[in-house]
């Protein structure tokens, strides 16, 4: 979904047909599909947190009160954490990165892991386990091979893989604890255990192998527990296209849950960097190989509290679009830590510092405590056609009864932006946010091809229409009049062409509905 750096001048095809409203029964449809409401993942990664208690640092509630950091972010809306897990790290649990800073790992040890774990079991918090295999933090940078496998073969790695994997996974079990998702390798994108273990080549098979084993490992003890595949730059639409079609249509990767970084604040400069092309990786990956998505990181400024808010309910809403309830959560990279409190100054925190090493929880998380706005006036969303790869667009942005609709390459103008706001429990009216105008078969067609068009709304049923998914995650849009669909003249994939209702079986009527803001 490249974004267009210019837009062509497409000239208003006059329509001469008068979009009349006539209130007559409806025509047999299909029956809406079942959108029922799964509880969704609100998640906190607290991977410093019995550190940060042992240093003294204490949270306060509202009032002032010290409290159990976990308690709070429970009351913030958290029904999930994420804990992190190293193989030999520093006996004090610091490190210091490659490029001289120092910064603190949290008390990320098999005892560590087992002692938070069953704090969140007894708070009843679901929980994600993630294994870095290395001593320390594991990103797209740094995979070091932990100290204790230095020197190992490629078999020996896999099999240490396996080991310490099921080895963690039963003291978990001996503890009654069965995460419900386990991130085997954090933020894989470019491979994990280097150099063996890189994919810059493009050769995924031993990478593969690894994530396998740790794959295998983790439903040897836990089999319900779904495995966790995740990389960083959500928003990279290449880079999840390149690493899972090698990963698992060439080298048979296993993993249950395709999950992704976001954090806009440090790639905001990259081209693509918006929340569209984020929603388009989650529906894209649950659709084309049926597995679960979600967002396993993300952060913002602890400063700037309504900007993370902002940013965690456009997730959240992202996340909820995702057809047939495979979008199942978002996680908040430690929000329990402020800059003030930890050597690296990291800034993405979401508390506020109230007095000496205490801290109080920002409205950011307040974001948790709402359910996801879903096809509602609260949301805009770019509706992408799967075919062409483009995006429903009121030609030249006008704002007036009549003008033609047509797919063109997205660029997040406002005329491709659509509100849905329902009129009935099935239908919907499709709002333009520029003109405030709706799709409207012109003229009441009941035609295959029977132009779309923008009109002011006035009630007529062939302005309302039923959102729909199929069995493979893609999203069908049909007239409540015609009974016809949302498609493209001729099953073009060309910009300028023009929007029509088409037939179900056509190729052109079945649609990405993508969150834009």
């Amino acid at each position: 979904m490249k974004k267009s750096s210019r837009r062509c001048s497409i000239a208003i095809l006059m329509m001469i047909c008068l979009c009349i409203v006539l209130s007559i029964p409806s025509i047999p449809v299909q029956a809406a599909d079942n959108l029922s409401e799964n509880e969704m993942i609100y998640g906190a990664d607290i991977g410093f947190l019995s550190q940060l208690e042992s240093q003294g640092v204490e949270w306060v509630d509202d009032n002032g009160n010290t409290r159990d950091a976990l308690e709070l972010l429970k009351e913030k809306g958290v029904n999930a954490v994420r804990l992190r897990v190293f193989v030999k790290p520093p006996e004090n649990f610091y490190w210091t990165k490659p490029d001289g800073t120092n910064c603190m790992l949290g008390y990320a040890d098999t005892q560590g892991l087992l002692y938070t774990a069953k704090r969140a079991k007894e708070l009843g918090l679901k929980i994600m386990v993630v294994f870095h295999y290395s001593d320390h933090f594991a990103d797209p940078l740094i995979q070091d091979v932990p100290s204790e496998w230095e020197n190992a073969s490629t078999s020996e790695l896999e099999k240490y893989v396996y080991d310490y994997t099921r080895y963690i996974m039963t003291e978990l079990a001996d503890e009654d604890i069965y995460p419900e998702w386990v991130q085997v390798g954090n933020e894989v994108s470019y491979g994990m255990l280097y150099p063996t273990g890189s994919n810059q080549s493009n050769d995924f098979t031993q990478l593969t192998k690894y994530l396998n084993s740790g794959y295998d490992a983790v439903k040897s003890i836990s089999p319900n527990s779904k495995v966790v595949t995740h990389l960083t730059h959500g928003s990279g639409i290449s880079h999840f296209a390149w690493f899972f079609e090698n990963f698992i249509t060439k080298c048979g990767g296993k993993t249950d849950v395709i999950g992704m970084s976001y954090y806009p604040y440090w790639t905001s400069s990259y081209d693509g960097d918006c929340i569209e092309n984020v929603a388009y990786n989650l529906n894209k990956m649950a659709s084309q190989y049926g597995k679960d998505v979600m967002i396993c990181e993300t952060g913002e400024l602890e400063s700037n509290s309504q900007g993370t808010y902002e940013l965690l309910r456009k997730e959240i809403n992202a996340v909820k679009s995702v057809p047939n309830n495979k979008g199942i959560g978002v996680f908040y990279w430690e929000p329990e830590l402020n800059s003030s409190v930890v050597p690296d100054g990291y800034t993405l925190g979401a508390t506020e510092l109230v007095g000496n090493n205490k801290l109080h929880f920002t409205n950011a998380l307040n974001a948790f405590k709402l359910a996801p706005d879903y096809l509602n006036t609260d949301c805009s969303y770019e509706m992408m056609n799967i075919n062409s790869q483009k995006s429903v667009n009121i030609a030249t942005g006008s704002q007036d009864n009549n003008a033609q609709v047509e797919q063109y390459t997205y660029d997040q103008w406002d005329s491709q932006k659509w509100i849905f706001e329902k009129v009935d429990s099935s239908y919907y009216k499709i709002v333009n946010k520029n003109s405030g105008k709706v799709l409207d078969v012109c003229g009441l067609s009941q035609n295959e091809n029977a132009q779309v068009v923008q009109y002011e709304y006035n009630g007529g049923w062939n302005q309302q229409w039923k959102i729909t998914t199929t069995s493979d995650g893609k999203y069908k849009i049909q007239n409540r009049w015609s009974g016809l669909y949302l498609g493209v003249l001729n099953n073009s994939t060309n910009d300028g062409a023009s929007i029509v209702q088409v037939a179900d079986e056509s190729s052109s009527s079945e649609w990405f509905i993508l969150l834009t803001d």
